[in-house]
């Protein structure tokens, strides 16, 4: 056997070693945080005190917003931190940690995604029983199953990973504990790892994708032969805001986790992640503010409540 040192911290590369480059990274990301972190909370604000938004469309709303701010707060602050001090030093327990909710979140936010995507199918299709159908005991039903599904996936990956060590090469090329990135400095056999991963994204990944997709095509068909324009429009604008999160997040989750994990993408790593990480909840609010009436006079009538203050 040859004699090899057990390596119990690791270095994140950050996003640029360019001195010069620190403090405007440290600026632009930090205005983005503090404007996922509002924007979300005004979200879930509106919601909790606008009795017009009490229904399952806007809880799952809310419930996205209280991901966004969890799963941003999981990577942005320690980037934060790196930018700052320079130090990027981290210690594998906290790594380990860092995946653990990371994958936590993202899991809830996909299952969520794909629960948002069946609300909207039978608000749209079957609208006469959408109240019996999605009531709060079945919202809250839902929300517990994610929960459960999330932590479930969550938990293998991060057991798994208290089979590996690290021997060699302590460099990890992100701005964070990303799984692929933390396989590759490992110095054990990585294979199982690798097929959790895998397998748990067709499971939570794949699988959530198709019951995403799916109910827009009768969706789609139904509110083409709604008669009224200003209707049709206002159906298609909240699906258009939906699929619009759902391209950003799968797309750069899938561009980082299914390829090769031979290869040496480091600068496409690094962009795939800031996506998921950084933009992804940062445009979430404003997707939906931005094209949501009912959001927009909510906050208009929580203005004007303000003013008699």
């Amino acid at each position: 056997m040859k004699n090899q040192t057990t390596v119990y911290m690791l270095v994140l590369t950050g996003l640029s070693d360019l001195p010069s480059l620190q403090l405007p990274l440290f600026l632009v990301f930090l205005l983005i945080y503090l404007v996922t972190l509002n924007g979300n909370l005004l979200i879930l604000l509106l919601i909790y005190t606008d009795s017009h938004l009490h229904t399952p469309m806007y809880f799952f709303l809310g419930t996205l917003a209280g991901l966004d701010m969890s799963y941003s707060s999981v990577t942005v602050p320690r980037m934060l931190f790196d930018l700052l001090t320079h130090k990027r030093v981290i210690s594998v327990s906290a790594c380990k940690t860092q995946i653990y909710f990371f994958f936590f979140f993202c899991t809830s936010e996909v299952f969520l995604l794909a629960v948002m995507s069946c609300d909207r199918y039978i608000a749209i299709c079957r609208p006469l029983h959408y109240m019996q159908i999605m009531s709060w005991k079945v919202c809250v039903w839902l929300l517990s199953l994610i929960s459960c599904f999330s932590a479930l996936n969550s938990l293998l990956h991060t057991v798994i990973l208290s089979i590996i060590t690290f021997c060699r090469s302590n460099a990890l090329q992100n701005f964070f504990c990303d799984l692929p990135q933390f396989l590759q400095v490992s110095c054990s056999d990585t294979f199982i790892n690798v097929l959790l991963i895998y397998l748990s994204g067709i499971l939570f990944g794949v699988g959530p994708l198709a019951v995403t997709f799916y109910p827009y095509f009768p969706i789609i068909s139904t509110v083409l032969k709604i008669p009224s324009n200003q209707v049709r429009s206002k159906t298609f604008s909240t699906c258009f805001s939906h699929l619009t999160v759902v391209f950003i997040f799968y797309s750069t989750a899938f561009f980082n986790y299914f390829r090769s994990y031979a290869n040496d993408h480091y600068a496409e790593d690094k962009v795939a992640s800031l996506f998921y990480t950084v933009l992804t909840p940062f445009l979430n609010p404003l997707i939906y503010s931005l094209r949501n009436q009912e959001l927009k006079l909510s906050l208009k009538r929580a203005l004007q409540r303000l003013q008699f203050l």
